[in-house]
């Protein structure tokens, strides 16, 4: 094995050793679940320091080509399995299987087109005007950035804009969390982010929540397992359940991350203006160690695809340094309608009524289930989350009505005691009795000679 190795190295640099490495592995010659030679081994035979082969391992760790093991050693790394099909790709509809045409579609988790703002009066107000001067101009518009450090929950060392929330966490992963790493979301999480942390190979650990939050004792439970590199949350109108944290909450929680310096909290403020709760975030109490995301597509418009990101430069200025290599920057001439819209006083009031309005539909049909039996959670935002007997013969009970709602497993880091379903509830304005009389037969259906969840989820879920 060293000699293998060390035959193959022509570039005697970290970078040429990890190369040479990745070749013998991508051939098949280095084997998955081989163990490599020590790195003061490789180093004597190469006649080089140490130090270099610990880069060029570590090189080729980051990239999940190897996997170091404490002292047991390190290996080559088993090679990728074939990927299952995203849990954000089981959330959609299906109701036209069943019924040949879609009637009511309360899956989608999207906000309702009519209580957005409209922007053909932000665009002729904007006018001609010249935004970019050149290439290499700040990423975020000096009035916006002014904007957004007046609302942001805490005072943030940098901020950028990026396109939109997932936008957000898919830049802000790439540079926290690393291959093997462990990472803390809540369980039940929102699908698209376990999807983007499975992605890149992180260990995804849940956290079961409350009507107030992460829960402090399942936080001090979970960081005694394992050392986690970062926590993802939602402060704000979790999906899917519609809690909001509370600030009393989010003072414990970061009184038990501070005994843990090594945590980057990531918060994902994806309702944004259309949340009824006061913006809270850690950052209050760890303004170094928190990343704030701040989405407006549910208030101002998806098709915007803006969301802010503020926090410690170190993360912030990363993302944003990274993003010249791509993007370069979010459409200058979409963040000025933002910034238009944010103090254009009947936009404002618009987006006002649309959070009253959210809230309306969401209690009224809280009430309706509460009314015929029916366990359902959701305080904030524009979902409901609600307890089945059977996620699947409820989604096929809904189906048969013409109605399609989102299967409870996808958002699941662990299997839950109780089945759920997602609705969108704030797309639904009328029928409530009826629609209740329907979600409250989903609920209580049962497929016959059997327990919850019996029917095998096509990702293998029960």
């Amino acid at each position: 094995m060293l000699a293998l190795i060390t035959g193959a190295v022509d570039d005697r640099s970290a970078r040429g050793i990890a190369a040479a490495v990745s070749r013998l592995v991508t051939a098949g010659t280095l084997p998955a679940g081989a163990r490599l030679p020590t790195v003061r081994d490789v180093a004597r035979e190469l006649g080089i320091s140490p130090t270099t082969v610990s880069e060029a391992w570590r090189s080729l760790a980051r990239a999940g080509a190897i996997q170091t093991r404490g002292r047991s050693g390190t290996f080559v790394a088993a090679p990728a399995v074939p990927r299952q099909r995203l849990r954000y790709a089981q959330l959609g509809s299906r109701v036209s299987e069943v019924r040949g045409g879609l009637i009511r579609d309360f899956s989608t988790g999207i906000p309702d087109y009519d209580l957005l703002p409209g922007l053909s009066e932000a665009l002729r107000r904007i006018g001609d005007a010249r935004l970019t001067t050149s290439y290499l101009d700040g990423a975020v518009l000096p009035g916006l950035e002014e904007v957004l450090r007046e609302r942001w929950p805490f005072p943030p060392e940098a901020i950028t804009v990026v396109d939109g929330a997932m936008d957000a966490l898919d830049r802000i992963t790439g540079v926290v969390v690393r291959f093997g790493d462990h990472v803390l979301v809540e369980d039940p999480a929102f699908p698209p982010t376990l999807d983007l942390l499975e992605t890149v190979g992180a260990t995804v650990v849940g956290v079961p929540l409350d009507d107030q939050g992460l829960r402090p004792d399942a936080l001090t439970a979970a960081l005694s397992t394992c050392d986690p590199v970062a926590l993802f949350l939602q402060p704000r109108a979790h999906n899917p359940t519609g809690t909001s944290m509370t600030a009393a909450r989010a003072d414990k929680l970061a009184r038990i991350l501070a005994r843990h310096p090594g945590i980057t909290v990531i918060e994902d403020d994806h309702a944004g203006a259309i949340a009824t709760a006061v913006p809270v975030s850690l950052g209050r109490r760890l303004p170094d160690r928190t990343v704030h995301v701040v989405s407006f597509s549910k208030s101002h418009g998806p098709d915007l695809r803006l969301a802010a990101i503020g926090g410690p430069s170190r993360v912030v200025t990363a993302v944003t340094d990274r993003r010249l290599l791509g993007p370069g920057w979010s459409s200058r001439l979409l963040q000025a309608v933002l910034l238009d819209l944010l103090q254009n006083p009947a936009t404002v009031r618009q987006v006002a009524d649309a959070r009253a309005e959210y809230a309306r539909r969401r209690t009224t049909l809280l009430t309706a289930l509460a009314a015929r039996g029916v366990t359902a959670t959701g305080a904030d935002g524009i979902n409901i989350w609600m307890a089945v007997a059977n996620q699947q013969v409820a989604l096929l009970t809904l189906a048969a009505h013409g109605i399609a709602v989102a299967p409870g497993a996808p958002f699941e880091v662990t299997h839950l005691d109780t089945d759920h379903v997602r609705i969108t509830a704030g797309l639904i304005h009328d029928d409530y009795d009826a629609l209740a009389d329907i979600f409250a037969e989903a609920a209580g259906a049962e497929l016959r000679g059997s327990g919850p969840r019996s029917a095998t989820h096509p990702r293998g879920w029960r």
